[in-house]
């Protein structure tokens, strides 16, 4: 089954930065996506960047310029110049197809997989 765990999470203050690692085992497909999306407590989950399956890169506007997804073996999320708006529980997720045709992860309803989460805080 695949698996994805996430880590790199903690407390930071204002204007720093943290490196979220998704490891990801188990994977059998071909044609996939990565996502990051975050849940604070009491709000829905907001997505915040992803590499497509054609490895493009995509960012929501609240971190354009702030952070940087990238993937190889392991999905990444550098984060820079923190805020506390930021402060969420930060999860990856894993979207694939069978069809001939490039997926985003832009949106959680097309992730087929989560990983548990790791905790991000950002005191002012």
């Amino acid at each position: 089954a695949v698996q994805l765990v996430e880590s790199g999470g903690g407390s930071v203050e204002s204007g720093g930065s943290l490196r979220l690692s998704c490891t990801i085992s188990g994977n059998r497909w071909d044609t996939t996506c990565m996502g990051w999306f975050r849940q604070a407590p009491g709000k829905e989950r907001e997505w915040v960047a992803s590499v497509d399956s054609t490895w493009q890169t995509r960012y929501s506007g609240s971190v354009k310029g702030r952070f940087t997804v990238s993937r190889d073996n392991t999905f990444y999320l550098e984060m820079n110049s923190l805020k506390p708006e930021d402060t969420a529980m930060y999860l990856c997720g894993l979207g694939y197809t069978f069809l001939p045709e490039p997926i985003t992860c832009s949106s959680a309803s097309k992730i087929d997989r989560w990983g548990q989460g790791t905790q991000v805080t950002v005191s002012s």
